[in-house]
């Protein structure tokens, strides 16, 4: 049962310690912290009010079997019947809930795709990818809008980067960091070798507005250049694209994809915080892995997943052991089963 992934009890002193830590005079002084702590308290008495009240709804349902199993009573039988079905669909859906519990798993995500080394065919495979993506999010709901890409020289791309906005964004799409490996007859090899390519794919929470991240404008040097284009008569006249560099940590983003100079600004002012943010969420983690002596694999490390086309067909996640012969599928935006059988291996770790 989801109740021993976590103690409830637990969760309604720690709803009654930030309550009482509310009340203290002093509880704004430190804005950042305070809309940290606001967040906390919905969400932990969201989980708490969800799941007392599938408890009650349980024990009331026991109480009619009980009745119906002493005075037996077809309609109180097959509403007993009805609602066992109903809690059984209610269960299975907020068990899923329990990988969101997150400090960040709510928020929207930026996600970043990189063309590994073999030029064409591993930004040929970037493309795929990002299709892929682009097609789970529109079947899903979320709202997708690319803030940067840069086109590979023949095909693909070497790299893009998408806003997904939605209700836990972030939270489903964490799954898919790391390194994604493909096997399959090269479409640009005559003689139709088999080539196997890589792709980084790198998923950020997108920072909430608050000051979560300490951006200073000394630490930062913004540079301002032509987008690039394949030519003709819609390449930029003005220097639209900006670049932003982040001093102390070195982290470099680009925008080019506005023709404002304006908005490509924000856009990468959005990518630059959720990289800073995404830092500091590995940082907590490397942290409390050494901790518990556990090893994390992070940048171009060994792949989570390797999508095999060629001599037959197989997607298989090397964390997770999840796998599927429809390729096909995968590749046209079928990620639940991947994505569930993730989140249910780490939702231990997510309600601890």
């Amino acid at each position: 049962m989801p109740w021993r992934a976590f103690d409830i009890r637990n969760l309604e002193a720690e709803s009654a310690r930030i309550e009482a830590e509310t009340q203290a005079p002093d509880f704004w002084s430190d804005n950042v912290a305070a809309q940290a702590g606001m967040r906390r308290l919905a969400q932990v008495n969201d989980t708490v009010t969800t799941w007392r009240g599938l408890e009650k709804r349980i024990a009331d349902t026991l109480e009619l079997a009980e009745l119906a199993d002493a005075e037996p009573d077809e309609e109180i039988s097959a509403h007993v019947v009805e609602e066992i079905e109903a809690i059984t669909a209610e269960f299975d859906r907020l068990e899923l809930q329990l990988a969101f519990m997150g400090e960040y798993d709510t928020r929207n995500a930026i996600f970043a795709i990189h063309a590994g080394a073999g030029g064409t065919e591993s930004q040929d495979w970037a493309e795929m990818l990002l299709r892929m993506y682009l097609r789970w999010c529109d079947a899903h709901g979320f709202q997708t809008e690319v803030l940067d890409s840069t086109m590979g020289e023949e095909a693909g791309i070497k790299s893009v980067t998408v806003e997904v906005q939605g209700a836990n964004a972030y939270g489903y799409l964490k799954s898919e960091r790391g390194v994604h490996r493909l096997v399959r007859l090269s479409p640009f090899d005559s003689a139709h070798a088999r080539h196997t390519s890589f792709a980084l794919v790198e998923v950020m929470p997108e920072s909430d507005g608050s000051v979560e991240v300490d951006i200073r404008e000394e630490d930062l040097r913004i540079d301002i250049y032509h987008s690039s284009g394949h030519g003709g008569q819609n390449v930029q006249k003005v220097a639209t694209a900006v670049r932003i560099t982040h001093i102390p940590t070195g982290l470099v983003v680009t925008c080019q994809n506005e023709r404002s100079q304006g908005r490509n600004k924000e856009s990468a002012m959005r990518v630059l915080e959720a990289r800073l943010l995404e830092k500091e969420v590995e940082r907590v983690a490397e942290e409390q892995a050494k901790l518990k002596g556990e090893h994390i694999e992070a940048g171009w490390g060994n792949q989570i997943r390797s999508y095999v086309l060629h001599p037959y067909k197989m997607v298989k996640d090397h964390r997770t052991d999840f796998e599927t012969s429809n390729a096909t599928g995968v590749l046209d935006g079928d990620l639940d089963g991947f994505i569930q059988a993730y989140l249910k291996t780490t939702m231990g770790s997510a309600v601890a």
